[in-house]
């Protein structure tokens, strides 16, 4: 099979296309026959050397795949060969093949591309499982989502307009605001022009949000604990400001508020597996009827792997990038 592989960690030309060995086939693993792999920042990571593989995992980049089941292990009863899915990794989704087990896929819906779908599960499942599996968010409530424009912003606001919830939404340009407008966020914030506590405070008749979904992390810490609502989440899932967090915990305090680091990428097995289920039984039902769908800004194919990265990093894109083998 083929993967991009990073031998000496560095810019996007450190992506490199080669052959590599099949992987080992457990009893209850699938193989797929990869259509398209998801773009993420933690894959920009891993390239400079920052975000390694975890142990067990191939060395390669790719937390997300689509494709068709090539091979089922012994004991597998959830999918067949032949079979559309879209999978989540703990790493190797830059790669023609992907194994893991069964319990990490999921069913792509005849509605949506083959292709398209290798933008479903990181995303989903970032979110899901961040903003409603941990934090709560429910009808009613209002949800600031930190990159509205990326691809767990188009995800964020998608889940909780379906939900029943209130989404406001930071961005850099009035071209993404309108994107996650149509999407259905109704508090709009161009960060580079407006102060998104001034903005958020004010829509909410001085209540803030109730979940905070935070990609940026310490340099946001201080002003996302004053945009909370009392009793409110912020739930940090990156730190792309590269700061150290400082607020006053008294503020935290007075509002009984949360502040909540996560990842995704290193759980065991059986948590992912929990948020897939979830996922399949309470978002899928979304996405084969229509009312949820990926948002996928551009694909590359595995040779122009390094102008993905480049893209990723510019922050041109609106929804997520895929590699097409």
């Amino acid at each position: 099979m083929r993967a991009l592989v990073v031998h000496t960690p560095g810019g996007p030309d450190a992506l490199t296309l080669e052959t590599v060995a099949d992987l080992p086939l457990g009893a209850g693993d699938i193989r797929i026959a990869v259509a398209a792999a998801g773009v993420n920042r933690a894959d920009v990571q891993q390239r400079l050397g920052l975000y390694p593989s975890p142990t067990g995992a191939p060395a390669w980049p790719g937390l997300e795949v689509s494709g068709i089941v090539s091979e089922v292990g012994r004991a597998v009863t959830r999918f067949a060969v032949g079979d559309r899915v879209c999978a989540l990794l703990a790493g190797g989704g830059y790669a023609t093949e992907a194994v893991l087990h069964q319990d990490l896929a999921l069913p792509v819906p005849q509605s949506i591309d083959l292709v398209d779908a290798a933008a479903l599960p990181e995303a989903l499942a970032t979110v899901w499982s961040n903003v409603f599996m941990s934090a709560g968010l429910s009808s009613g409530q209002t949800l600031l989502v930190h990159g509205g424009g990326s691809g767990i912003g188009t995800t964020a606001i998608q889940l909780a307009r379906l939900a029943g919830a209130r989404v406001a939404v930071t961005a850099g340009s009035a071209d993404k605001l309108a994107v996650c407008a149509e999407l259905g966020a109704e508090i709009l914030v161009n960060y580079r022009e407006q102060d998104f506590v001034t903005e958020v405070l004010a829509a909410t008749a001085g209540n803030g949000a109730d979940v905070i979904l935070d990609i940026m992390g310490g340099s946001y810490a201080a002003r996302n604990v004053e945009a909370l609502a009392t009793n409110g989440t912020i739930m940090v899932i990156a730190n792309q400001g590269g700061e150290d967090a400082v607020f006053n915990p008294f503020r935290l305090m007075q509002k009984r508020g949360r502040y909540w680091g996560t990842t995704l990428r290193a759980r065991p097995t059986v948590e992912k597996a929990a948020i897939i289920a979830d996922l399949l039984a309470v978002v899928w039902p979304w996405l084969e009827s229509g009312e949820l769908h990926p948002v996928v800004d551009s694909r590359f194919s595995f040779t122009d792997a390094a102008d993905a990265h480049r893209h990723l990093e510019a922050s041109a894109h609106v929804g997520k990038i895929v590699l097409v083998p």
